[in-house]
């Protein structure tokens, strides 16, 4: 069997009082025994960059140093990405967005998947995001898990990860096969 694929979640938000927490937890609890998968967490929280002002873009010049170059090495580490992202002025929120500016070997050639919450399940933001995987040459999945409508809104109030129905179950299992597929196609071409 081969060595399941390192896979960095990360929580695309640092708002206080987040709903991310809850969507993050409903991930992990049922990926927790997905043996293709090692799923690790990562919060932009613990990872506090400030805003970009590199003199130049990191595809020419990665950052060294301090925060920013921890940055781009911890992300070298991972097999592909899944970012859990609320939908902000229909686009991403710009922590995230400046998240990936810091890097770019990092995420270079790996699977982006997305879980996304909110009343449109974030739909716009994952468009926006998909666009930006490509600008860093990553392959973002198709599969995708959009928590929208009445699964948000029934669990705004009790914040309880269980609590989200098990018909979302069958696209999560969509995604996890792409990532699962597109992970093992490029992850030699990153070691080679």
């Amino acid at each position: 069997m081969a060595d399941p694929l390192k896979i960095g979640v990360i929580v695309g938000t640092t708002r206080e009082g987040r709903f991310a927490d809850v969507v993050t937890e409903w991930f992990m609890e049922k990926t927790a025994n997905r043996q293709a998968f090692q799923f690790d967490l990562i919060d932009l929280r613990d990872h506090l960059l400030p805003h970009f002002e590199e003199s130049m873009a990191p595809a020419y010049s990665e950052p060294e140093g301090g925060a920013k170059g921890k940055w781009n090495d911890l992300l070298k580490g991972y097999d592909g990405f899944i970012v859990v992202t609320p939908e902000y002025n229909h686009s991403i929120p710009g922590v995230l967005k400046n998240a990936f500016d810091y890097a770019y070997t990092g995420w270079r050639r790996k699977p982006l998947g997305i879980v996304g919450y909110g009343p449109s399940g974030a739909m716009r933001a994952a468009e926006h995001l998909r666009v930006i995987a490509i600008n860093f040459g990553m392959v973002p999945v198709r599969g995708a898990v959009h928590i929208a409508g009445a699964d948000f809104f029934a669990n705004m109030t009790e914040r309880d990860a269980k609590a989200f129905p098990d018909h979302i179950d069958p696209t999560l299992d969509e995604l996890l096969g792409d990532m699962e597929f597109w992970g093992n196609l490029t992850k030699p071409a990153l070691q080679g």
